[in-house]
């Protein structure tokens, strides 16, 4: 019995004919012979194989040709040691259908929702309910493990397609400049200068941008070089929004004159939005908005159409807002504010 099992298995694969034959013969063959067939057409005689040869000798379940360690029983015959996908049942998965590798695990990293946690995104808990429902990705790849470990220094991490400040060495702040202050980190002549805010914050922060001397409002710092350097090239279309007070009384057409563009002495220069905010006596209050960073350029602009600037100050960097952040204080941008700067940029 046994040398006759040890025969079936080291014979070729079986057709219909086979098929039929075992159906049509004794309740035993039957039974090692469907099995046995199950197991060649699962991609080889691994496992499955020799569990298909109960009743027959241990070495039934090898593969033909060769011992255990032959390259027949190797990755190649292995379904599970494959790059391919596994044969699926037609009734339960489309044609198409191709399982997703997870990519982004990195062993002895931190567990994505406690990065997801520290990085003020919610409570842990909550964090875990955002990664099970799918809302969550990790370089790219939704991730959906509660127990994945990332490393939030190399990877990024959104939520709901927002990118996730994770790295603790980043740092992102908004300060009110007051007048008078400098737009450098130290200034030679001894004036005060953005470095009398933020020495005690962290080191080797950039202001993104400038603003002039006399001109106070809204200025972001930070220690993130790409996301800086995008924010201020005018390819990447930030807009910013200036108030400006300006003598009145102001034309109606103005702003369309100013959409147009007007010639400064460095060339065309033009705003993406203009309105008068409200008009008192001999003065006006005007919302300029650009993307644009030249020098001085709001007061440029006014002055050329013939308003000059008395007061300005900047209100918002794309999504951030000034609000209510009093003039020489300075704030932590919130991790929606920095996900939408980083939206703002393609990062």
């Amino acid at each position: 019995m046994s040398g006759r099992g040890d025969g079936e298995t080291r014979s070729a694969r079986p057709g219909r004919g086979d098929f039929r034959a075992a159906r049509g013969g004794g309740r035993g063959r039957t039974s090692r012979d469907e099995v046995q067939t199950i197991g060649r057409l699962g991609g080889g005689s691994g496992r499955f194989g020799g569990a298909g040869a109960s009743g027959g000798s241990r070495g039934a379940a090898r593969p033909a040709g060769g011992s255990r360690g032959s390259g027949a029983s190797g990755s190649a015959g292995n379904p599970f040691k494959t790059s391919r996908q596994p044969l699926r049942d037609p009734d339960f998965y489309d044609e198409n259908y191709t399982d997703e590798r997870d990519t982004t695990e990195v062993p002895g990293g931190d567990r994505l929702q406690k990065v997801l946690a520290q990085a003020g995104v919610a409570s842990r808990r909550a964090c875990e309910e955002m990664i099970g429902d799918g809302r969550v990705s990790v370089d790219g790849q939704t991730v959906r493990r509660f127990g994945a470990r990332v490393d939030p220094a190399k990877q990024i991490i959104r939520v709901d397609g927002k990118r996730i400040p994770t790295s603790s060495e980043t740092v992102y702040y908004a300060l009110n400049k007051p007048i008078g202050v400098v737009s450098t980190m130290d200034d030679p002549d001894g004036r005060p200068c953005l470095n009398d805010y933020v020495q005690d914050l962290a080191p080797r922060l950039f202001h993104v941008g400038r603003l002039d001397t006399e001109t106070e409002g809204l200025l972001l710092l930070t220690n993130d070089g790409e996301l800086a350097h995008r924010l201020t090239h005018p390819s990447y279309g930030v807009q910013k929004k200036y108030w400006a007070k300006v003598p009145g009384p102001v034309a109606r057409d103005l702003h369309k004159v100013l959409r147009k563009g007007v010639e400064l002495e460095d060339g065309l220069a033009k705003v993406d939005e203009f309105r008068v905010v409200q008009e008192h006596g001999q003065q006006a209050l005007v919302e300029v908005i650009l993307h644009e960073g030249r020098k001085h350029i709001v007061r440029r602009l006014m002055e050329t159409v013939g308003h000059r600037v008395i007061d300005l100050a900047r209100i918002e960097f794309g999504p951030v807002k000034l609000g209510r952040l009093k003039p020489g204080t300075i704030r932590t941008l919130t991790v929606q504010e920095i996900g939408d700067l980083y939206a703002a940029v393609g990062l």
